[in-house]
Order: structure tokens, then sequence, then C-alpha cells
């Protein structure tokens, strides 16, 4: 057996639309995108969906349009894909860590105990597809009149409250890497039914043009465009476009694919003692981008020992969620209080995922963990 922590879900029907796009002769953001963009806000239930070139853009713009940026201050969690501070730093703002609970989502006290006058945001993580609780959280901005930017690069296709994330917030982000549910190879999404938020996104993605070039091309008169601002070029491409179409026709029975493996998973491991399982909050649904289980201080064997002995019979693992602050680019950077984070990080293990994953390899994954914690 050789089976891979991930893999995307990708057919001739991509093939065949990329295909035909590139036959087009348009293959830069043009009516590919726009499709994309309007049946991605029809699915997760937002007024606009702004494509764009990944999800550290997506964070990066979302928070500029959110007014954040010198001297302010997002509380961020620790335990993220580094990506998630990095685009506070690159909006000339500071990254403060917080804690997370077992759910590896943000602890609402902890975030509102780091709050101070400087503070401007809360960049909220849906992690590893579990959604965090987001009313929490938007009650908590309006008590202290900030604001909330959720990175949801890992959930689309996950609910709150009955409710697609993507269809809460004013600024939601989300990824098209491989690694995720559904891909475009790269790229991301924003989600919003703020109308100012909406234009000055899709302003900024395009170096700040006043007439984006589908309009120029449209148009019969012509259009001289003017520069209104400092921007981007955060473009996504109609081939990635293309191929976004056809994922997200697939993505509910994609979603419901991964949770029927999760649930394999869940009643193989339950008896044993010294694991964590994953955690869904009572109204959520994950679309579990990622399967993480966490050893406990009785579990025989170390972490990174059971992961190379996995390999070893041929099945790829991952590390838990890294935690930024220990990370040498935030080495000079305080963090003080994350004891959970980093016991979370440091003891947790990704197990493979993907669609579709055949019983065999199912199988093997169980009996392989079953048989590394047995000794």
């Amino acid at each position: 057996m050789n089976i891979p922590i991930a893999k995307p879900y990708l057919t001739e029907d991509e093939a065949q639309n990329a295909y035909d796009t590139i036959l087009s002769g348009w293959v830069t953001q043009g009516p590919r995108v726009a499709e994309f963009e309007e049946k991605f806000a029809a699915y997760v239930g937002s007024k606009y969906a702004v494509a764009v070139s990944n999800c550290t853009t997506a964070l990066q713009l979302s928070l500029q349009v959110a007014g954040i940026g010198s001297g302010d201050e997002v509380i961020c969690p620790s335990m993220s894909f580094i990506a998630t501070a990095n685009s506070i730093k690159n909006v000339g703002a500071t990254p403060v860590f917080a804690e997370v609970g077992t759910d590896y989502n943000l602890d609402v006290k902890h975030v509102e105990s780091l709050i101070n006058d400087k503070t401007k945001a809360i960049l909220l993580v849906h992690q590893i597809g579990m959604p965090a609780d987001i009313d929490a959280f938007t009650t908590l901005c309006k008590k202290h009149d900030i604001k909330l930017v959720e990175d949801a690069a890992c959930a689309i296709g996950s609910s709150y409250k009955e409710a697609k994330i993507g269809s809460h917030s004013d600024l939601v982000c989300f990824s098209f890497h491989p690694r995720k549910v559904i891909t475009t190879g790269d790229g991301g999404m924003i989600t919003t039914s703020n109308e100012q938020y909406n234009e000055r996104l899709r302003l900024l993605r395009q170096h700040g043009m006043s007439v984006n070039d589908r309009a120029r091309h449209l148009s019969k008169t012509v259009i001289t465009e003017q520069y209104l601002e400092v921007g981007y070029n955060f473009r996504m491409t109609d081939v990635q476009a293309a191929m976004g179409i056809q994922q997200l026709g697939k993505l509910d029975w994609l979603v419901e694919e991964r949770k029927k493996i999760a649930a394999r998973y869940n009643e193989a491991f339950k008896e044993i003692d010294f694991i964590t399982l994953p955690v869904e909050l009572e109204n959520c649904s994950s679309n579990y981008q990622s399967y993480s289980i966490t050893l406990g201080a009785k579990c025989p064997i170390k972490r990174d020992k059971m992961m190379q002995q996995f390999l070893d019979k041929g099945v790829a693992t991952r590390r838990g969620v890294m935690v930024s602050h220990l990370e040498p680019a935030y080495k000079d950077h305080p963090a003080e209080n994350l004891l959970k984070s980093e016991e979370l990080s440091a003891n947790s293990i990704l197990l493979p995922l993907y669609v579709p994953m055949s019983e065999e390899e199912v199988n093997y994954v169980i009996n392989s963990v079953i048989k590394v914690m047995n000794g």
C-alpha cells in the first residue's frame, strides 16, 4: 500500500472545461471567473463572491478593505497555517496570538482578554474545516466595535447553524489549494454581502483599475481606464475558474463522501482511550478537510516516531496544525499562555482522507493505526 495524506478529485470534466477555456482565447480573469463567482456566491448564500489568486491574498485584501493597517492589532490563533499571521503582517498590522480550544478554534474568553485600544479586528479561523462559534465572535466584535474576518481556507462546504460558511460575515476567505476539498490548482475567494467591500475588493485585486478588462472588451465605445489607488495583481485566471466551476458542482457529494470516511475512523478509534477524536461543536457540520487525532499522555509512542512507523507501512501522515509563534519567522514576536495550542500541535497527527478512498485503503489506514498504537 502507498496511501497519500490527500489528493484532489479531478476528472475529465475539469480537463474538458479548462481545455475549452484555453481554446476560447480568454485565459485570464474574464467570463469564466465571473461565472464561478456567481455560482460560488449562490452556493454559500452570500450576495457577492470575489475570486483572487489564493487565500493569503484574500485575507490580505479583506483586512485592507476592513481598514486594518499600520499600528493596528488583529487577534488570531497561533495554531493555524502561517499565512493567517502573515496576512496581518502584510497590511502592516500586528498579529496577537490567542489560545484555542479542543476543537482547534479560538477560545472566545481568551480572545476577549487580549482586546485593547489597538485591537481593530479578529481573524477567526475554521481550522481543518471545523466551524468555529461565529455567533460568539460576532457578538464580541459588536461589543468592542471591531471587525470580524473569517479565515475559511479549509471550510468550503462546512456549515454553521444550517447555513454554509461564507454567509455569516462581511468578509470570509476561502482557499482552492490542492489540499482543500475542491481545487483550482491554487486560488482563493472572498464572500461578502457588503456592496462597498465588494467594489473595493474588485478594484484592489486588479491594480486599482477603474474598469476591468472584460468590461473594456465588451464595450462598444472606447474606454480609457484610470488607476484609482495602488492595487495588486491578485487575479484568478479563467482556466482556474473553469476547473472551479466543475469542482463546485461536486462539492456536496465530496463533503458527504469525506464524512463517511471520517465516520469510519471515528467508529474504529473510539475505544482507544489515549487519543482524542475530532470535535464538532453543536449545530456545526464539518467538511472534514483534514482528519486529526490528538495523542494523550498515556499514548505508548511519541508522535514523530508514530508518524515514521506509519510511513514505513506506506501510510502518509502530517503533523498537527502548526503554531506560528514557534516558527523562526516569529521568534521575536511575543506570545504568552498558549500551552493548549502548543500541546495540541505537538501531539496531533493528520491521517489520510480523500475522495475516492477505497474500502481497502480505509481499512489499511485503520489497521495501521491500531497496530502502531498497540506496539
